[in-house]
């Protein structure tokens, strides 16, 4: 399979975003997927067989490192993929602190305007007596 077919699933594309710049055995990478270690074996077998990853065996780990010298335009293609998705969740994230802050002093105003209403009504009524 060639490499642009290889990354077309969504799950390689993941595994090769765990492996971009640290060195994962297998069993660490199944870990974050919630199929079995079989099927991410053969998602690292076909990332394997494609060129898009590096393996090496220590004992009887094995251990995944994305190719990126290998992979040629694909892979900044790839890291600016992953770029545009990190800053599209940044941008999402500090517009829900922004409401959250915008949220806070709304309730801290209405707090406080409540607060005048009582001493209001409080002082009100200590001057008829």
């Amino acid at each position: 399979m060639d490499a642009v077919k290889a990354v077309a699933e969504p799950r390689r594309r993941e595994i090769l975003r765990l492996v971009w710049d640290a060195e994962l055995s297998a069993g660490e990478i199944a870990e974050r997927f919630d199929v079995t270690f079989g099927a991410v074996s053969q998602h690292l077998k076909v990332l394997r067989d494609s060129g898009l990853v590096t393996l090496r065996q220590e004992g009887k780990k094995r251990f995944y490192r994305a190719d990126r010298a290998n992979m040629g335009p694909l892979a900044d293609y790839l890291q600016s993929m992953w770029a545009t998705r990190l800053d599209s969740l940044a941008a999402l994230a500090e517009a829900a602190e922004r409401a959250e802050e915008t949220q806070r002093a709304e309730e801290t105003g209405r707090e406080a305007e409540t607060g005048r209403e009582a001493e209001t009504e409080l002082a009100e009524g200590t001057d008829r007596t």
